[in-house]
């Protein structure tokens, strides 16, 4: 069992503040005025990280500068699509692609359209009773979109496992330059993961938010902003951690 899911609930928000409130609930009984501040500041927390326009924010922050244009003196010789979620269904096949990977799906499909290039598809298992996430989407890009794949890597965990096992497959074809195509909020760790393992990335973005966060609705609480703080510290923290290793 993976520690990863318990760490994240811990750690990262916003159930990190239900974790907090809990506590503050907790210590309440021997330490009053400790236990009130607790409470007082996951509420706070929860309110702050229901705000569209904090979250809209901090999605903005990691979608900026991405390398967009290929380099004139390394131009992509591969498309790599990164899996993301899927979904279960009740009838063979089982599963479907998710929307995350729905939408990496598309955006590689258009591209490969454009540019003509081998597709290889990177994602192991996701849920344990059902494929790996690479050879759902296998399937979705030659029935949904008529699209070629030329190589699968169907064992990799993480956004850091797609690289270092996606990467001697590359090299094996003579590629060391590639498109890399994953959600905007998600590339810059997976831009680091890939610089890492020895290959040049032009990014592929399924799309940029254009999201205006100045607008006062911004500041009015929504359950939607929830997901985009979750993603964002999730991504800054992977950032973090890849930016050592």
């Amino acid at each position: 069992m993976s520690i990863k899911p318990l760490l994240l609930s811990l750690f990262v928000p916003p159930t990190c503040f239900m974790y907090l409130a809990a506590a503050g609930l907790i210590a309440s009984s021997k330490f009053p005025g400790r236990g009130r501040g607790l409470i007082w500041f996951a509420l706070v927390g929860l309110f702050v990280c229901s705000m569209p326009a904090i979250s809209g924010k901090m999605i903005a922050e990691l979608e900026q500068n991405l390398p967009r244009i290929p380099p004139r003196d390394a131009p992509p010789q591969a498309i790599v699509i990164l899996g993301g979620d899927l979904q279960r269904t009740a009838e063979p096949p089982y599963a479907l692609p998710g929307d995350l990977s729905f939408s990496r799906l598309r955006a590689g499909a258009d591209l490969w359209r454009r540019v003509k290039l081998p597709i290889l598809v990177t994602g192991g298992i996701v849920q344990p009773d059902r494929p790996p996430i690479a050879d759902i989407m296998v399937d979705s890009l030659h029935g949904d979109f008529h699209v070629p794949v030329e190589w699968v890597e169907n064992r990799s965990h993480t956004t850091w496992e797609n690289a270092t096992l996606s990467a001697p497959i590359l090299k094996q074809h003579g590629i060391s330059s590639i498109y890399l195509v994953t959600n905007a909020w998600h590339m810059r760790r997976a831009l680091i993961a890939f610089r890492r393992a020895g290959i040049t990335v032009t990014a592929e973005p399924t799309s940029i938010d254009v999201s205006d966060l100045t607008e006062p609705n911004g500041f009015i609480p929504e359950s939607r902003a929830f997901d985009g703080i979750y993603f964002a510290f999730h991504e800054w923290v992977g950032c973090a951690w890849y930016d050592i290793r």
